[in-house]
């Protein structure tokens, strides 16, 4: 390397560095330790390796970068403006501020080039997971010798938070389990966190830890050695096995008084000792957010790299169109996201039945009349896949030696699973569900939140919905969940009542691209219901399932409960009252209805409301005057008599509506 070149170099990286410190500083809150002291890691990763275009960052071709430790989003802001996305010198100068492009932690759907959002520590790991598995099976399904399409690398940059916490674990036990070959992770090992030093809680040694799980590990002993970090990184994209890269590196590296310390992480240098770093570095005090000339040049060659790099794969992917044209019109379609014409008269339509079967088990019917007309459609569960009915008949399981299979064993990692298939919806070319009990969703959460704040379409299948599961108790039976599942914006929750509403709620969940979709499914048979009148209208959010006689009074319900309140509303028409059942499988989708929708369904008029569902009352109060719900945690007993204890009978919804 000359003189010259190791200036520019040094320069382009310190640009990293002091455009990050300056926005952190002009916000007066931020991090800027990690993007001083990663700064040469992201340098070699996005100018020696990473295959991008920023003036299309949708293009499918690409890898994935993924800053992990989304505190850090500086970094990756900096590297967005240089390397020419559509992210301008006055975005970084609006970091944290109302309205900017910029925010404290990087949104997926929000700044271009920005893959996932990330700031809650694991999420990003996890999710690069599962992008990998994404990639793996399409690349598996559609490369052909001379025409690897899908060819992807998942790089990120994780940090000591990351590793510690559980979901990252989860991930990286799942990731080496699965031998996924193209994930490279770039670890931030700067021994800090915000307590102080990391002696204080985490000592493992981590090269061993990821050993164990059946990682390439190597160890860069100066994070900011470019040529070391270029050779780690040339060797994992050789390793057949998920790659992680243990660079040392200082927090806040060239701040005389707080490199290295936990006073660098999360709150800005000030003046003067962001002017003594800029000294320490050789770096000009004026102006702030200053970029030399050159060093833009460098950086900005990334645009006309990326034009050649999507051009050259455009030129491929028309020559593999050519010579495979049925897995090219399949391809195409899959990456753009179109769902086959269609596909949806594969739906199932289940007769009515008194005796019925369990929503699970409807939905696993659902899922395998329609896996032959969507392809894209993969799945498992958290090692429950026969309770959670989650298998596609017909398919291998997603192994290592089984990249076409279309059944995943998430193993008892139920955050991991949800953060996977965050990361394999985003990366495209996949619908992909994953299952657990409804209890566990407490597990997942954070990867829920993440679906829903950035509008994934992961569709979590939440089985053994309420105390109807029965023996197994109070540990297991879910009270609170779903009213905290329909707490969280963005969140569609659907409770289907029978079969025919549960292959509905399927129509809905593939439907919707714009966020994600909570299945809430029973473990106990329930009744397939007469929709002869109206059908489902589960799109509704809610809907008259039938009204006895001229209302009076309104019975509404989700899931299992609705047929115990036709049995009441029948009961209380014998006896001259005129009752509507309403069916209420979605307050989410209910509340996108229009008003006259709205009010057709419940009329004003009629304020005699009675809901029943099998979990806490919190919220019904804005549909219904009063409840049945469960406010307590259940018991162990058979089902059925736990809902006689609990007070869902017909007997007690009688009562209860007699009184309003």
């Amino acid at each position: 390397m000359t003189d010259d070149t190791f200036d520019l170099q040094t320069r382009a990286i310190n640009t990293l560095r002091f455009l990050s410190a300056d926005a952190v500083q002009k916000a007066n809150s931020g991090h800027p330790g990690l993007p001083m002291g990663a700064a040469a890691m992201a340098f070699t990763l996005w100018t020696h390796h990473l295959r991008h275009n920023p003036r299309n960052p949708k293009w499918h071709g690409r890898d994935r970068f993924i800053l992990s430790g989304g505190h850090g989003s500086m970094l990756l802001y900096s590297l967005l403006h240089l390397t020419g996305y559509d992210v301008s010198l006055d975005d970084l100068k609006n970091f944290r501020q109302w309205g900017s492009i910029t925010p404290g932690h990087p949104e997926y759907g929000l700044t271009p080039g920005v893959e996932m959002t990330t700031g809650p520590l694991g999420q990003g790991f996890a999710a690069g997971v599962g992008m990998a598995i994404a990639q793996a099976h399409l690349a598996a399904l559609f490369n052909k010798p001379g025409h690897e399409i899908i060819q992807s690398y998942i790089y990120a940059i994780v940090t000591d938070g990351d590793l510690m916490e559980g979901v990252a674990s989860e991930a990286a036990s799942l990731a080496g389990h699965l031998g996924l070959g193209r994930l490279v992770y770039l670890y931030d090992d700067n021994h800090i966190s915000i307590d102080g030093s990391t002696d204080l809680a985490f000592t493992e040694d981590r090269a061993k830890r990821f050993d164990a799980y059946g990682w390439h590990v190597q160890t860069v002993d100066d994070g900011n050695d470019v040529e070391a970090i270029d050779k780690a990184i040339q060797e994992a994209k050789r390793d057949p096995r998920p790659s992680i890269i243990l660079c040392r590196t200082i927090i806040g590296y060239g701040a005389p008084k707080r490199q290295g310390t936990a006073k660098a992480h999360g709150e800005p240098l000030g003046d003067e000792e962001l002017d003594a770093a800029k000294q320490n570095l050789g770096w000009t005090l004026e102006p702030r957010f200053f970029i030399p000339d050159d060093v833009l040049a460098f950086y900005r060659q990334a645009v006309d790299r990326g034009r050649e790099l999507e051009a050259d794969w455009k030129m491929r992917l028309e020559a593999y169109n050519r010579l495979h044209p049925q897995l090219g019109a399949e391809l195409n379609r899959r990456l753009a996201g179109r769902l086959p014409d269609g596909w949806d008269a594969e739906l199932p339509v289940f007769p009515a039945d008194p005796k019925g079967l369990a929503t699970r088990a409807a939905s696993g019917k659902t899922i395998n009349a329609l896996a032959p007309v969507l392809p894209e459609l993969i799945g498992g569960s958290a090692d429950l896949a026969p309770s959670n009915n989650t298998k596609i008949d017909g398919s291998p399981a997603f192994q290592k030696d089984s990249r076409e299979g279309r059944n995943f064993h998430f193993g008892v990692r139920e955050h991991a699973m949800g953060a996977a298939l965050n990361g394999m919806n985003l990366f495209g070319g996949v619908i992909a569900y994953g299952g657990t009990f409804l209890v566990f969703s407490d597990y997942m959460k954070p990867a829920i939140r993440i679906a829903a704040l950035s509008h994934i379409p992961s569709i979590f299948v939440f089985t053994h919905d309420s105390v109807g599961l029965g023996e197994d108790g109070p540990t297991h039976q879910p009270i609170e969940h779903l009213a905290a599942l329909r707490a969280t914006p963005n969140l569609v929750v659907i409770r289907p009542a029978d079969a025919n509403e549960v292959s509905e709620a399927w129509k809905v969940a593939i439907s919707r691209r714009n966020g994600p979709t909570a299945l809430v499914l029973t473990r106990q048979n329930v009744p397939t219901l007469e929709h002869s009148n109206v059908g489902t209208m589960v799109d509704k959010g809610a809907y008259v399932l039938k009204d006895f006689g001229e209302p009076e009074l309104i019975l509404m319900a989700s899931g299992s409960e609705v047929s115990l309140i036709l049995e009441a509303a029948q009961k209380m028409h014998e006896e001259g009252r005129g009752v509507r059942v309403v069916s209420f499988p979605s307050w989410e989708l209910f509340e996108m209805q229009e008003e006259a929708y709205k009010e057709s369904v419940l009329p004003k008029r009629i304020q005699a409301r009675l809901a029943v569902e099998a979990g806490a009352s919190l919220g019904w109060e804005r549909y219904a005057k009063s409840m049945i719900g469960i406010d307590h945690y259940g018991a162990s007993a058979p089902y059925k008599v736990i809902f006689e204890k609990f007070g869902f009978t017909v007997e007690n919804v009688v009562t209860k509506a007699k009184s309003l």
